[in-house]
């Protein structure tokens, strides 16, 4: 059991939890909500709270691989509006803020979001990580080798396993430093890795738990599904339900998907599973 202090809201994690996404972007990897207004947002945020989402991600471009980076600027002027929007609408719901920019994870907490995801783990922004530790927020520290617009050209690991491993030794000391209490890591599955380096971490997924922190897997509709099976992302709910599922036997604490209720049945059944 892990217990997430999400600025008073005690986020207990007794049993998995789902993350759901709401891309306020045009450029998505699945689908963006940006050009679609204000009504389409709550109705999107509504049904995810209402299929059994403990948290809602935000994010305010696509880091999809190839993508090109957005400026804090922009960015802000996407995602502070939902997150004061979506905050006053549902004062109960953990909002996360998912981006790698200081300038923008600060402006969010104080419009309401009360977790910091970020991909880069503090690499693409050295002011990251002590701004969070002075929020005093949870923090979602993820694995990305490279960045995002040439991180799939080819990545080289000797052991993705171990070097991820190794990467995480060193953030959680790290965060600790900077007055991170509530760390969460995310070893970044399709972030600089090839679909063998995914499911070599997949497999080997229950070795970072001995970090004793919860542990995030974000499958959702990813290549490494779509590509294996010779389909689209849109055709990838089922081979994400399949990886959520082995993620979940692996350890996973926290899974960020697309589709929150197919999600929040797969936890339900695993947890059945294990109980017998």
């Amino acid at each position: 059991m892990f217990t997430l202090n999400c600025k008073g809201k005690l986020l207990a994690i007794e049993k998995p939890v789902v993350m759901g996404i709401l891309n306020i972007t045009a450029d998505s990897f699945y689908k963006g909500y940006l050009n679609d207004g204000t009504a389409a947002i709550l109705q999107q945020a509504e049904r995810m709270i209402g299929e059994g989402a403990a948290i809602i991600d935000i994010g305010g471009q696509s880091t999809r691989p190839g993508s090109v980076a957005v400026s804090a600027e922009e960015e802000l002027e996407r995602v502070v509006p939902v997150i004061e929007l979506l905050s006053q609408q549902f004062p109960e719901l953990v909002l996360s803020i998912d981006t790698y920019y200081s300038k923008v994870a600060v402006a969010a907490v104080t419009a309401g979001a009360s977790i910091v995801n970020d991909i880069s783990g503090g690499n693409l922004d050295a002011a990251m990580i002590p701004a969070v530790g002075k929020s005093a927020v949870p923090y979602i520290c993820m694995h990305m080798k490279g960045i995002p617009a040439t991180m799939q050209d080819s990545p080289q690991y000797e052991d993705v396993v171990q070097e991820v491993l190794e990467f995480f030794v060193n953030k959680t000391a790290e965060c600790k430093a900077a007055g991170i209490n509530d760390l969460i890591l995310d070893p970044g599955f399709g972030f600089g890795k090839t679909t063998r380096h995914n499911f070599q971490l997949l497999k080997n997924l229950s070795a970072f738990q001995i970090f004793e922190k919860p542990l995030l897997a974000g499958l959702s509709r990813k290549g490494t599904i779509y590509r294996t099976l010779g389909i689209t992302a849109g055709e990838a709910l089922n081979g994400t339900t399949i990886l959520n599922t082995l993620a979940l036997q692996n350890g996973a604490a926290i899974l960020r998907v697309h589709d929150v209720k197919e999600a929040v049945e797969a936890v339900k059944l695993m947890e059945e599973y294990k109980d017998v």
